[in-house]
């Protein structure tokens, strides 16, 4: 019989890949706790204002336990987490997994609407927030007054508390650690995570206490390779999928440590780090590394401690990766996940990195390519990309018709169009919805992206599919030159057609000054098709 950390027993070794799978009783929060138990003194967060050692995070953890406890915020009951990225947020995350409360972690950068559907949908009895953010969070509440919140602590100062309002220092200072973690089961609900809602109302993805350590075993451990002597830092906030992965589950699987910034990820918020803090690991996105690379600001290598980057939220375009290699001889390994996984899922390898595809399927997790008759395709098809894994989500909550689309028995549908190489290798051909089909001809608009910004004066595209007056479908591309550089439209043309088929460069370029993204820096194609239709 395997064992985890803090002593709960585990199904026998997954013989293959070397994990002990968890069932029956099991805390995520308290297999991170007692993984760390041995090192007190080591820190486990740096932030704006200071710093989190292991054993500080431990008693932080069964403080937030025990206020929500004293507060009769009962087991499986949801307590909303909406908070900038700083050293309160993983002591709440993980003291309301300690507690058997659910944590529903949602995006900083919504508006009071957003929330009031999500406190409404959540039925959420509790909320952790950023002094900053507690206006809206008060609008939210207005807009629904039928709330269940009985609670409502503050990461901050703030000039007045309402009744049900304390300052979470405060409420820290005088409380009792609860010892011993809830006793919650592998497959219990631990934490929802929203999806970015590009295409509609955000579904609340719900996860389980099992989920995060399939994910820590095999991409952080298999893939990273993660040490205890590394420290990460992530672009990508603790709210978002890949970003709880990269500051919370992996790090603090292995006792490595963690660099948090509340502030939005600049080119130079993100340099600023990298100099004052040395991360030994970065995970970005594919915008982000192209904004990088075209400040004047990019620090030299020798400025740097980077020994590996990681990217994801849409595919990098070769072009950006080959440019940062040459620049910090540190390879960026693209991979896709998505939140219904939890994390990544399809992942080039540090040492095999093959830039413009999405690398090969991390161990522990099997990958699909079906047609439009759901019949595996052949290799260099395109194909709508399925994932079997355990770390895939329980459900959409309250939303079964989604929830059949999209978990059907072993296997989840991603949303994403792929082809398979002859190398085994995977390369995206875009989203499932935003593929054109030009003169009776599937085009992907991430291959004539990725062609645009190869040009020396793009910094940014995006490519939809327009009718024109026969109502026949032509590709349009929205485009974001670098700053300073000048290009032409027959120009950019005439570049696409050097490198692709002569029906795929798009028929209309149109020069804007930024392109509608998520909080996750997608772009949402689906506003560029309102505008074009306006």
């Amino acid at each position: 019989m395997n064992t985890f950390a803090n002593g709960q027993s585990s199904a026998p070794t997954d013989a293959q890949n070397g994990l002990s799978i968890p069932t029956g009783s099991f805390n995520f929060s308290a297999e991170l706790l007692a993984r760390n138990k041995s090192r007190p003194h080591k820190i486990a967060y740096i932030d704006d204002k200071g710093s989190l050692s292991y054993g500080q995070l431990h008693t932080a953890t069964q403080q937030v336990a025990g206020l929500l406890k004293n507060a009769n915020i009962g087991i499986e009951a949801r307590v909303l987490l909406l908070m900038h990225d700083n050293c309160d947020w993983p002591v709440c995350f993980l003291g309301t997994l300690y507690a058997g409360c659910v944590s529903v972690a949602v995006n900083t950068l919504l508006t009071s609407d957003d929330y009031a559907y999500m406190l409404e949908h959540s039925r959420a009895q509790a909320v952790f927030v950023s002094a900053a953010l507690l206006p809206t969070l008060h609008q939210a509440l207005e807009k629904y007054p039928q709330h269940e919140v009985q609670k409502i602590w503050v990461s901050g100062e703030v000039n007045e508390y309402a009744s049900n309002e304390a300052n979470l220092q405060q409420a820290l200072l005088g409380q009792t650690p609860l010892t011993q973690e809830s006793k919650t089961n592998a497959d219990d609900p631990a934490f929802w995570l929203y999806s970015s809602g590009s295409t509609g109302r955000p579904k609340g993805t719900v996860h389980s206490h099992a989920n995060p350590i399939y994910t820590a075993h095999y991409y952080g451990c298999g893939v990273l390779n993660i040490q205890e002597n590394d420290v990460c830092f992530s672009a990508a906030k603790l709210f978002f999928a890949y970003g709880l992965g990269n500051s919370l589950t992996f790090p603090l699987y292995v006792g490595a440590t963690v660099v948090l910034m509340a502030e939005r990820p600049t080119p130079e918020a993100t340099f600023k780090r990298w100099i004052e803090q040395q991360p030994t690991i970065f995970f970005g996105a594919p915008t982000g590394y192209a904004g990088m690379l075209a400040s004047a600001h990019l620090p030299a290598k020798e400025k740097v401690n980077l020994r590996l980057c990681s990217s994801a939220g849409e595919a990098l375009p070769a072009d950006i990766g080959q440019r940062f290699t040459q620049h910090y001889g540190v390879e960026i390994i693209d991979g896709i996940g998505s939140t219904e996984m939890l994390h990544i899922f399809l992942s080039n390898y540090p040492g095999k990195v093959k830039y413009g595809t999405t690398g090969w399927p991390v161990a522990g997790y099997e990958i699909q390519l079906r047609g439009d008759d759901g019949q595996n395709v052949a290799d260099g098809e395109t194909g709508d990309l399925y994932i079997k894994g355990q770390s895939s989500a329980l459900m959409y909550w309250a939303n079964r018709e989604k929830s059949k689309d999209t978990f059907q028995g072993e296997w989840t549908k991603s949303g994403d169009k792929y082809i398979r190489n002859q190398d085994g290798s995977y390369t995206y051909a875009g989203r499932s919805d935003d593929m054109l089909k030009v003169s009776g001809i599937y085009v992907s608009p991430f291959e004539v992206e990725a062609t645009l910004i190869q040009h020396p004066s793009v910094l940014e595209s995006a490519v939809i599919g327009v009718n024109d007056q026969d109502g026949l479908t032509k590709t349009k591309a929205y485009v974001v030159l670098k700053e300073g550089k000048t290009a032409t439209e027959e120009e950019l043309k005439a570049f696409v057609k050097q490198f692709l088929a002569p029906y795929k460069y798009p028929r209309m370029i149109e020069f804007v000054s930024q392109l509608p993204k998520t909080a996750t820096g997608k772009i949402q194609r689906f506003k560029l098709r309102e505008l074009s239709h306006s």
